[in-house]
C-alpha cells in the first residue's frame, strides 16, 4: 500500500539514485541503439570474479517469492567455502544494488568478502532493477521516475527484510553469526540501508518506525545521497542510527541533473548527521559515482581497481575494528592507500569536532572518525 505524502518520497530518498542511472544510462545513449549498449551496463556489472577468488567462494543464485507482498525477490549469495570450520559462525553482509541494478552486480565486493570470510548476500529489487534498461528508449525517464516512487523505496526495504527471514530460515540459518549481521548498500542502496539502520522518516505526523531491522548491527554506505526534499531535516532524520557506519565516498561522487544534483560535501553531510558513536568515513581524490560499481573504466583507468581493491578492503578493516575491537587493520589500510585518498576533505570533517583523543587512539591520515557522544562531552569539560 502506498503511503500518501505531500512530497513524493522517490523526490526524497533517491533523487541521487535517480540521476545516477540517468547519467550511466543517458549521457551515453545519444542514439536510440546506443541505448542497448550503453545504457545497461550489466554485462560488464556481471564479470564473473577472478579464479583465485573463486576457489575460496561458492555462488548460489536464489528465487525467493514474497506472497505476502506477491513481489519476487531475487537474490545471489555468496558464500565462504571455509564456513564450515567457524566454529563462532559465519558474518553476514546484505546488499542492496543502486537503481538499475541486479543481484550480479557488485561482484568485486561480494566475491572478495566471501573469500575473506564474510557470507555475502545480494539482494535484487524487481521494482528498480536492471529491467529498467529495456523496453523503448524514450521511455526510459518514465520508468525510471517510476522507480523512485514512494511504494518502490519502502518495497526495497522489505525486500532486504525478507531475504535475510528465508536465508536465516534456510539450511545456511544456523552457519550465521545473528550478532555480526552488516546491512550494506550504493547509491539507492545506501538509501534503503539508512532506513534499514533506524532513520526516521515521519509521515502523516508519525515516525514509520517498522522500516528499522534491529538485526542489523552495522551498515556500509557507499555513495549514499541526501534525503532531497527534507535536506532541512537531515539531521532530524538521521540521528536514530545508532549502529556503526562506514561511509564511502570520492571528491568527483557527483550526480549532475537538474534537480538532482549532489556531490561529495552532500554525502559527508550524511555521515556529519548520522548519530552513530562509532563512525568511519573515506572519501577518495577523484573517482565518479559509478565507480564503485562492477563497471571497469568509470572515474579514471587507473584510479577505477585502485578505488575498488581499497573499499572492498576498508569494509572489513572498519568491521573488524566494529566485532574484535582490532584498529591496526584500519591503520595498515590507511597507510597503503593514502595516495588515492583525499586529505583536505578528512580534515573539513575533523576540525568542526574539536575532539581530544588519547595517544595511538587515532588513525592514520586517510580516514576519518567520528567521535563518541561521551567523547565530545569529555572533550567539552576538559575544554571549559
Amino acid at each position: 500500500m502506498m503511503i500518501k505524502m505531500k512530497k513524493p518520497l522517490g523526490s526524497i530518498w533517491v533523487r541521487g539514485a535517480l540521476a545516477c542511472s540517468l547519467v550511466l544510462g543517458l549521457t551515453a545513449c545519444r542514439t536510440p541503439d546506443a541505448v542497448v549498449l550503453s545504457g545497461d551496463p550489466l554485462p560488464l556489472l556481471d564479470a564473473p570474479p577472478s579464479a583465485a577468488v573463486a576457489l575460496d567462494v561458492s555462488t548460489e543464485d536464489l528465487d525467493w517469492q514474497d506472497g505476502t507482498r506477491q513481489r519476487a525477490v531475487p537474490a545471489r549469495l555468496y558464500w565462504p567455502s571455509r564456513a564450515s570450520a567457524q566454529a563462532a559462525g559465519v558474518p553476514l553482509i546484505v546488499f542492496s544494488h543502486g537503481i538499475g541494478g541486479s543481484r550480479r552486480g557488485y561482484s568485486y565486493l561480494g566475491a572478495y568478502w566471501a573469500a575473506k570470510g564474510y557470507a555475502t548476500l545480494h539482494v535484487q529489487h524487481v521494482g528498480s532493477d536492471r529491467t529498467l534498461w529495456t523496453g523503448n528508449p524514450f521511455g526510459l525517464v518514465g520508468r525510471l521516475q517510476d522507480a523512485a516512487k514512494e511504494s518502490e523505496a519502502l518495497s526495497r526495504v522489505a525486500d532486504v527484510r525478507f531475504a535475510l527471514d528465508q536465508l536465516l530460515l534456510g539450511p545456511r540459518g544456523n552457519q550465521i553469526d545473528p550478532s555480526r549481521v552488516i546491512a550494506a548498500g550504493h547509491s539507492y542502496g545506501a538509501n534503503t540501508v539508512l532506513l534499514l539502520a533506524g532513520a526516521q522518516v515521519v509521515r502523516r505526523g508519525a515516525v514509520m518506525e517498522q522500516l528499522r531491522d534491529p538485526r542489523f548491527k552495522a551498515a556500509i554506505l557507499i555513495s549514499a545521497p541526501p534525503f532531497y526534499g527534507e535536506t532541512e531535516r537531515t539531521a532530524e532524520i538521521l540521528k536514530p542510527i545508532t549502529i556503526p557506519t562506514l561511509h564511502i565516498t570520492a571528491t568527483e561522487d557527483v550526480i549532475v541533473i537538474p534537480g538532482y544534483h549532489s556531490t561529495a560535501s552532500d554525502r559527508i553531510a550524511v555521515f556529519k548527521a548520522t548519530g552513530s558513536a562509532a563512525k568511519s568515513l573515506v572519501v577518495f581524490e577523484g573517482g565518479s559515482h559509478s565507480m564503485f560499481t562492477d563497471r571497469a573504466g568509470t572515474g579514471g583507468v587507473t584510479l577505477n581497481p585502485l578505488v575498488k581493491t581499497a573499499t572492498k578492503e576498508v569494509a572489513l578493516a572498519f568491521l573488524s575494528q566494529v566485532f574484535e575491537g582490532q584498529n591496526l587493520p584500519l591503520q595498515q589500510w590507511s597507510e597503503r592507500h593514502q595516495a588515492i585518498v583525499n586529505h583536505i576533505q578528512l580534515d573539513l570533517v575533523a576540525q568542526p569536532l574539536s575532539v581530544v583523543r588519547p595517544v595511538g587512539s587515532q588513525l592514520a591520515t586517510g580516514l576519518g572518525i567520528a567521535p563518541s557522544r561521551s567523547e565530545i562531552e569529555q572533550a567539552s569539560s576538559s575544554e571549559q
